[in-house]
């Protein structure tokens, strides 16, 4: 029972977090420098969790092949190519390097 009390007060929780925006949004002026500031900080973040899931794997260095990949794969969505193609040489780069003993 008290299992589905959390959910319940999170889900509840996750709602209010998720109408405030369009419901605020009139009432609330954020400077612009503070909006770039959160884009900026949205980023940063999401460079963090990239960098995480690249460079380790448990409590240890991944290896060289899995972040070879993940920059093949940055680089080619920087130049903007299809997803497909950026998902595919990425994956295939870590494979081959594998395949030729890169740990």
């Amino acid at each position: 029972m008290t299992i589905l009390i959390g959910i319940a007060v999170l889900a509840v929780g996750t709602f209010a977090f998720r109408i405030a925006g369009p419901a605020l949004q009139a009432r609330i002026q954020i400077p612009p420098k503070v909006q770039n500031l959160m884009t900026i900080a949205a980023a940063v973040l999401l460079v963090a969790v990239v960098a995480t899931q690249a460079l380790t794997q448990g409590h240890s260095f991944a290896g060289f092949a899995r972040p070879a990949g993940v920059v093949v794969g940055g680089v080619l969505a920087w130049r903007k190519a299809p997803f497909l193609v950026v998902v595919v040489a990425a994956a295939a780069v870590t494979a081959l390097l594998r395949l030729a003993g890169v740990p």
